[in-house]
């Protein structure tokens, strides 16, 4: 059974989104996910990531890993802009 998700995660700035999304590209140009597909899109300051798998098992594994890493991407960005 396909599982599929769309997620839409509103960023404060284009700066910040596009930060992140700079960041994604390489795991979804060369996915080490097997089971599952991902397309991310900007739209405004939000970030889209839709993400289609072959169950939910992979689906969910997928969304953790994607979300885990946006916000560890996110914090360096805060961290980094505090600092200076």
């Amino acid at each position: 059974m396909k599982a599929k998700a769309t997620i839409r995660l509103k960023f404060p700035s284009a700066k910040h989104l596009k930060t992140v999304k700079a960041s994604l590209l390489p795991e979804v140009n060369k996915p080490g996910f097997g089971r599952s597909r991902v397309v991310i899109e900007s739209d405004g300051t939000f970030l889209v990531l839709k993400v289609e798998a072959d169950d939910t098992v992979a689906l969910r594994s997928t969304l953790n890993a994607y979300l885990r890493w946006v916000n560890s991407i996110a914090n360096v960005v805060e961290v980094l802009e505090h600092s200076s």
